[in-house]
C-alpha cells in the first residue's frame, strides 16, 4: 500500500506521525498545498484506512506508571485465543501480541509498583486458565521509544 502513495501523501503522513495535532495550514505550507488540498487528502488517507486514528503518546512515568514489564506467556495451544482475549481485557495491558513459537504470547504492561506487577501476576495472569509458563522482564531504563510506524 505505502508503495502506492505519492511524496506528498508520504510526507503528510510524516509530519502528522511526528505531531498529530499540526494544522491543515502548517502541513500544506511544508508540502505546498492549500489547506484545502491537505484537508482532502487527509480524508483520503483516512477513508482508505491509512490513517486509522489520531493519538496523543503519553509518558507512563510522568502519571505514575513506574513499571514497565513484557511478559511472555506460553499456552496451551487450544487456549491461545482464550488467553489473549483474558489479557486483553486487562487494564494494565498495553500490548498483546501472537508470536511465532510454541503458543506464545508477548504482553507489554504499565505499573504503578512493583506491589502492583507483584499482585498482577498473582490475582490477574496466574489465574488464567490455558497459561503453561509466563517469563517477565521489567525495562530497566529506557534509550527509545518509537510509537507508530515511521515513514
Amino acid at each position: 500500500m505505502f508503495n502506492t502513495l505519492d511524496l506528498i501523501d508520504q510526507e503528510i503522513l510524516k509530519l502528522l506521525s511526528e505531531n498529530a495535532r499540526m494544522s491543515y495550514v502548517e502541513i500544506g505550507k511544508r508540502v505546498n498545498l492549500s489547506r484545502v488540498a491537505v484537508k482532502s487528502r487527509m480524508e483520503a488517507l483516512e477513508n482508505e484506512g491509512i490513517i486509522e486514528r489520531y493519538s496523543i503518546v503519553i509518558n507512563p512515568e510522568k502519571v505514575g506508571r513506574m513499571i514497565s514489564a513484557f511478559f511472555d506467556v506460553e499456552t496451551e495451544p487450544s487456549k491461545l485465543l482464550e488467553v489473549a482475549k483474558k489479557i486483553t481485557a486487562l487494564d494494565q495491558v498495553t500490548d498483546v501480541y501472537q508470536m511465532t513459537g510454541s503458543s506464545k504470547l508477548h504482553v507489554h504492561a504499565t505499573l504503578e509498583l512493583n506491589e502492583d506487577l507483584e499482585r498482577f501476576l498473582r490475582e490477574d495472569m496466574y489465574v488464567i486458565g490455558g497459561i503453561v509458563k509466563i517469563d517477565c522482564n521489567v525495562i530497566v531504563s529506557r534509550f527509545k521509544t518509537r510509537k507508530g510506524l515511521r515513514i
